[in-house]
């Protein structure tokens, strides 16, 4: 006998079959999804970071997360144009770039620091053995920066620069040099190639350059291994706030939602994936929204002013 529970059961069960077959839908048209990320160390050393995130996200999803190593920020940018790339590692300035260029990406997401803050440094190091103990002392000297779309490493650093009065890095500085990477501008500078490398740091713990130390990257001439003492920060930025991940604007809101559960997710389900990625230096991902990178575009207009108004 058929009772009106039983059909209210029926019901409930259909709706719930067919909430999870929607629900499913995207894994259908996105068997795969594309993650970019931008090295800030050699190409090994990123795959050894984010390899276990990649795994930890595909089992999460339910479809396979592939690591892509974009070769500069620009190539990550014109992935996601082109929908190739389906979740992408940016730096503050690469995004607003990718924004003010019409890219269709969503930001959902920047990580979060040891001490709970959001943000981190734009800094020029010197060797502590070296006379420079200002930027004055560097005119006519090499900088080290590390590429164009960098928000830490060239955009932050020329608008620095620029208030300190230096409006033409090119003609002030013997030579500037586009290293590639945070690491190469850190090697530059080790190496003696450039006299001044501009770079990010959030603490002395928590920089590109602690991450080099810790793994014996760094030389002295005598090939003995160098400290963190062997350099000196001779200018700081005002905070910067830490570059988002950011997925395309056109993957179905399911995905999306899925994509940044599993972020916030991550510390506590997988927390060996966690501290691999983030070397143990952060203590999260942050809620976050495209809006709160507004002020980024507004750097990346003054810089592109800085460089027209040189052009002209």
């Amino acid at each position: 006998m058929i009772t009106r529970r039983l059909v209210l059961a029926g019901a409930a069960a259909l709706a719930f079959t067919a909430s999870a077959a929607a629900a499913d839908d995207w894994k259908a048209k996105y068997p795969e999804l594309t993650f970019a990320v931008v090295p800030a160390e050699n190409a090994s050393g990123v795959t050894e970071r984010w390899a276990p995130f990649m795994t930890y996200l595909s089992k999460e999803l339910g479809v396979k997360v592939t690591l892509r190593i974009a070769n500069d920020y620009a190539a990550v940018i014109e992935g996601q144009r082109a929908g190739n790339i389906h979740i992408a590692s940016y730096g503050s300035a690469s995004f607003a770039r990718a924004r003010l260029t019409g890219v269709k990406t969503d930001a959902f997401a920047n990580d979060i620091n040891a001490d709970g803050s959001t943000g981190y440094y734009s800094v020029f190091f010197v060797k502590a053995n070296s006379a420079y103990k200002k930027i004055d002392d560097l005119k006519g000297k090499n900088l080290g920066l590390v590429d164009p779309n960098s928000t830490s490493g060239n955009n932050v650093p020329r608008f620095e620069l620029d208030k300190m009065g230096i409006h033409d890095a090119e003609g002030y500085f013997s030579k500037v040099v586009f290293t590639g990477s945070h690491e190469n501008a850190m090697l530059a500078l080790s190496q003696g190639t450039v006299d001044v490398a501009a770079n990010q740091w959030t603490t002395d713990d928590d920089s590109t350059l602690a991450q080099m130390l810790t793994k014996g990257m760094l030389k002295n001439a005598d090939g003995s291994a160098m400290k963190k003492d062997d350099f000196r920060i001779i200018h700081k930025s005002a905070p910067i706030i830490n570059g988002p991940y950011a997925y395309n604007s056109d993957l179905p809101d399911d995905a999306k939602a899925a994509i940044a559960k599993a972020f916030f997710d991550a510390p506590a389900k997988d927390k060996a994936a966690f501290d691999r990625l983030q070397d143990g230096q952060k203590k999260g991902f942050n809620h976050a929204t495209t809006k709160d990178w507004d002020g980024t575009i507004e750097l990346i207009k003054f810089v592109d002013a800085l460089r027209k108004k040189k052009a002209s």
